[in-house]
């Protein structure tokens, strides 16, 4: 059951890592558009720095997810590759717990914030898109996030308990 969870957990990441390159990839054309119509055109287009800088919520954490899953996290290796396979597990639970607690933290500030920008209306000042649209997926890419560590934990907790069953 764990197993199926995690794995369905890991695709979900897969397509929130995707979606972020996607922001990104129209962030940079976008951005380019913007310098060429500036400095080419002498027309600088007004709505290109609020457009990114909106953007940037949701590309800078669609990724987190994946790059858990990626094992993509710094890591102090010698530290890791000195230490026994019981330290190594517990030490790797305690940065699971940390990754959780700090997850929880930022996940309930960005569904707060998501839900007051989305019940108070409000809009961006250039572009009047709602701002509720760029918390919405920040939001959920920190709950997956929040999900998936407590899923890697208790995958680590049950593979400690069956290698403590199995001597």
């Amino acid at each position: 059951m764990l197993a199926s969870v995690q794995r369905g957990t890991e695709r979900l990441a897969l397509w929130l890592a995707a979606l972020g390159a996607i922001i990104i990839s129209v962030q940079a054309v976008w951005i380019t558009y913007g310098v060429f119509v500036r400095y080419v055109l002498r027309s600088p287009d007004g709505m290109v720095t609020e457009a990114t800088a909106m953007l940037l919520f949701p590309a800078a954490f669609l990724g987190l997810a994946f790059a858990l899953r990626e094992n993509a996290y710094p890591k102090v290796s010698f530290l890791l590759d000195a230490l026994g396979p019981r330290a190594r597990r517990a030490l790797e639970a305690l940065n699971l717990v940390l990754m959780g607690v700090v997850g929880v933290f930022f996940s309930i500030a960005a569904v707060e914030a998501t839900m007051r920008s989305f019940s108070s209306g409000s809009a961006s000042e250039i572009l009047l898109w709602p701002r509720y649209l760029f918390w919405a997926p920040g939001a959920l890419a920190l709950l997956v996030f929040t999900f998936y560590v407590g899923v890697r934990l208790a995958s680590l907790a049950t593979n400690a308990v069956d290698a403590s069953s199995k001597t």
